[in-house]
Formats: C-alpha cells, sequence, structure tokens
C-alpha cells in the first residue's frame, strides 16, 4: 500500500488542485468521479486516506464512510457548506476529519498528511499485537 489519497469529487478541476497542493510532500492524489467508481479504486488497497465531497451524483459521504471503515481507510469530508455542526456529526460517525471549500492549501496538506501518518501508525500497531 502507498500513501496515496484517493479524492472522490464530480468535480475535475477539485482533485487537480489538491492534487497540486499535495505534490511537493509526494502524496499523490487518485481521483474518483462518483461512489462507483471509489468503491473499485478503493479494492485495490493502495490508498492509505479517501477525501471525499458530502454529496456524490451515487450516494454521499455517508456511503464512502462505510466503505472506507471495512478497509481500515481514514476518511476526510469535504464541503462547500462546510460548518460546526456538520464537522461535528462527521467526526461522531467515524470520519477523519473535514475540509471546507473553497481548499486552504496549508489546511489540506496538514490535515491529509495526518491522516496518513495516523493510518499507518495504525496498522503498525495492529501488526504489533
Amino acid at each position: 500500500m502507498d500513501s496515496s489519497v484517493l479524492f472522490v469529487t464530480p468535480y475535475l478541476q477539485d482533485g487537480r488542485s489538491v492534487a497540486k497542493m499535495l505534490d511537493d510532500i509526494s502524496v499523490p492524489v487518485v481521483h474518483a468521479a462518483n461512489l462507483t467508481e471509489a468503491a473499485a479504486k478503493l479494492k485495490t488497497g493502495r490508498f492509505k486516506v479517501v477525501l471525499t465531497e458530502a454529496n456524490l451524483e451515487d450516494g454521499t459521504w455517508l456511503n464512502v464512510l462505510e466503505l472506507t471503515r471495512a478497509a481500515g481507510i481514514e476518511l476526510v469530508v469535504t464541503s462547500a457548506w462546510a460548518d460546526a455542526r456538520f464537522w461535528a456529526a462527521a467526526i461522531n460517525l467515524g470520519a477523519y476529519d473535514m475540509l471546507a471549500q473553497p481548499f486552504n492549501r496549508m489546511e489540506v496538506r496538514r490535515v491529509l498528511a495526518c491522516a496518513t501518518s495516523r493510518h499507518f501508525g495504525m496498522k503498525v500497531a495492529a501488526a504489533a499485537s
């Protein structure tokens, strides 16, 4: 498994923008346009973190959460309408964090780098037990 981030968004330009933000810290971003495509890509086992739009054409972030839980992958939710209530709900239901749009480069880098590090630490702890 590498340190790739799967970004589930119907907006290809957002995927490119996030990829560019993470390029110099060696965190590759792979794009999936919808839930169906994300499910297929998650079967490869190469992702540590999934960043997903809250609302997709064929589901919501809750559907993506089910996929990531089953695979032991961290989930970060994003929305242009992110607020404290939505953030709290996402965290309480099992998301790692939330990123508000428009994206802030430093916040994207911080959240996704921490999520990939956390995932790696969890895998090491599980292997040790």
